[in-house]
């Protein structure tokens, strides 16, 4: 695993978006598959992307895709498509054709194996598995990710790639990527900023597999972790 610390939210999306920009600009003929999470930090590196990097990042290579997605219409503002598209998608112009979005008004589980199908018709193969070229993680205060909570890592197992998650917390159905995939990906990057996530950065850094979060960062063979110095400030979180 390697990890880049900065010394706010702010630079550590900056550098984010621009380590994935010089990731394109290594092969200017290759189309790339990226997956996003949805949640404050990321919205931070969305805004900043569409209003400081929008000239130089090669839209059309890209093709978007979600890790998870809260079970409501995209109009709500808790919907991972409906930020990313607002704050990012829309402001550069990204044709709809390379957006693949989560319908989270849909009915859950034939969603999950809607989105399924979907990533396994598109999503180039390797080993028999969709292959993401980078997977862009968070991490939440009780070490979930990819609205895989504690208490759920039997999704960290499944073959099928996205399926039903709940929210234990407020009940809330989600639909989650599940570890058929975050594993097949070629990069996992967690961007994860603030206090508040001192403790899952130490035990992503440091600890057994005490959560989802830190079971991926483990068990994934290529993992970076970009986060600001708050995130780091756990004592032995270095």
């Amino acid at each position: 695993m390697k990890s880049y610390v900065y010394s706010t939210a702010t630079e550590t999306a900056h550098a984010l978006i621009k380590h994935l920009i010089a990731m394109m600009g290594r092969e200017p003929k290759k189309i790339f598959y990226f997956a996003f999470s949805g949640g404050t930090t990321p919205s931070l590196m969305f805004d900043i992307w569409a209003h400081e990097y929008k000239k130089i990042t090669p839209w059309q290579r890209m093709r978007i895709y979600w890790v998870d997605e809260r079970c409501v219409p995209p109009d709500d503002s808790d919907s991972n498509y409906g930020t990313m598209r607002r704050l990012l998608l829309d402001e550069v112009g990204m044709p709809d054709e390379y957006i693949y979005p989560i319908f989270g008004n849909y009915p859950p589980e034939s969603e999950a194996k809607r989105y399924s199908a979907l990533v396994n018709r598109t999503v180039p193969l390797w080993r028999g598995f969709p292959t993401f070229d980078a997977i862009l993680l968070g991490a939440g205060d009780d070490g979930h990710t990819s609205s895989i909570f504690p208490g759920q890592e039997y999704l960290l197992s499944s073959f099928q790639p996205y399926e039903v998650s709940t929210n234990p917390y407020n009940g809330q159905l989600r639909i989650a990527m599940t570890g058929c995939l975050l594993f097949a990906a070629k990069r996992l990057i967690f961007f994860i900023t603030g206090k508040s996530k001192a403790e899952v950065v130490h035990d992503i850094l440091n600890s057994g597999d005490t959560g989802p979060a830190a079971y991926v960062a483990h068990h994934a063979e290529n993992v970076e972790l970009y986060m600001d110095v708050l995130a780091e400030q756990k004592e032995g979180a270095i």
